[in-house]
């Protein structure tokens, strides 16, 4: 659904919008295949959830009859819980290098990319997980070496001590101030650490790059400088 249904959406608008303003540009969705670890940690560990909501007795009855692993979600229902494991390259990197060689706007990755674990002779098979989209997008933008990486979120800033008293934006930042960060569990595990992971793994595989974190209302304000964080090497 992300790759064709959301890639199509996006592919038309930013063609209608193009053709608006006079700029003559094709814009390709890229069906992305991305290479996972059959071994990674995460394959024994599910956490990242699926899908719809169920009560307890409906997750039970799935559970039973597919085997699917189930959690309760913030008091909102059971759901599906599925792998995460690490980025390792993308499959159709070259293709979207010769596309952006080509002076196409290429949309790709999209949901995190599919996940495959590599076979004999060098085959690929799909496997049952979801990759966090913030990690593929880091693999794919150092792949390219793309001058800056945005991450869109639901805040304007990466802050410190949120939703405290306390509470910080970070307006510029470096990777060794966030590791420390990291370090001092600033960041939430299932919102903003693996955005941040992602930026540290983006500048570390391509220094000269830099990462901006802001939300989609204010990504005008920000591309200008007047917020978001932003981080450098």
């Amino acid at each position: 659904m992300s790759q064709a249904y959301i890639g199509y959406q996006l592919q038309e608008s930013l063609q209608n919008e193009l053709h608006s303003i006079g700029m003559d540009k094709q814009v390709v969705t890229l069906v992305t295949q991305v290479e996972v670890d059959e071994n990674d940690p995460a394959f024994n560990n599910p956490s990242k959830p699926i899908g719809l909501f169920y009560n307890k007795e409906e997750a039970e009855q799935i559970q039973k009859e597919k085997g699917f692993i189930f959690v309760e979600d913030a008091g909102r229902g059971y759901r599906r819980v599925v792998p995460s494991p690490q980025p390792i390259s993308i499959i159709e990197l070259e293709s979207i290098k010769t596309l952006i060689k080509n002076d196409t706007l290429v949309i790709a990755a999209g949901g995190g990319g599919i996940p495959v674990i590599r076979e004999q002779h060098d085959g690929f098979k799909g496997i049952d997980a979801v990759i966090d989209k913030d990690k593929t997008s880091a693999l794919l933008g150092a792949n390219i070496q793309c001058d800056q990486l945005i991450i869109l979120t639901a805040i304007d800033y990466v802050y410190i001590n949120f939703n405290t008293e306390n509470q910080q934006p970070l307006k510029t930042t470096n990777v060794d101030e966030l590791k420390r960060y990291i370090d001092e569990n600033q960041f939430a595990k299932g919102s903003m650490l693996p955005k941040i992971e992602a930026a540290i793994s983006f500048i570390e595989n391509n220094p000269k790059g830099s990462v901006l974190i802001t939300s989609l209302n204010e990504l005008d304000a920000a591309l200008e400088g007047k917020v978001g964080t932003v981080i450098k090497k």
